[in-house]
């Protein structure tokens, strides 16, 4: 049984920022469950895009206000507390924050907890378990 606080985890390796995101990394590869589970907070007034080329991704919005873009398809979305989104094509999108947004993230495979997104927005591929 695995049990981490928010608390813990705050200010440690795995609390990853590039100062307008936050990613508090709750599970990750190393936990050895098949996903990283994450909180992040995005500050309100702040543009972020992403591209997920290796990973799927389910967000749940719990705080705050935005809009989701499919950078594909220019569909947008509402974001608030309530909200899932479920990037299973690896679409390119984009997340405009009006307020600060606070969701939790599961991701899979999983994250190793210190990867950063690279100038398209995407984590690097996973690396083969040791």
């Amino acid at each position: 049984m695995i049990v981490r606080t928010t608390d813990e985890i705050t200010d440690t390796d795995r609390d990853v920022s590039d100062g307008s995101w936050r990613s508090k990394r709750i599970v990750l590869a190393g936990d050895g469950v098949g996903f990283s589970f994450h909180e992040t907070t995005i500050n309100a007034d702040s543009v972020c895009e992403f591209h997920y080329q290796h990973h799927v991704e389910a967000v749940w919005v719990v705080e705050g206000q935005g809009t989701l873009t499919n950078l594909e398809t220019d569909e947008q979305h509402r974001l608030s507390a309530g909200t899932m989104y479920l990037l299973d094509g690896h679409e390119r999108h984009r997340v405009t924050c009006h307020d600060q947004l606070r969701m939790f993230c599961v991701f899979n495979p999983p994250v190793s907890g210190q990867e950063v997104h690279d100038e398209t927005g995407a984590y690097p591929p996973p690396r083969p378990a040791a």
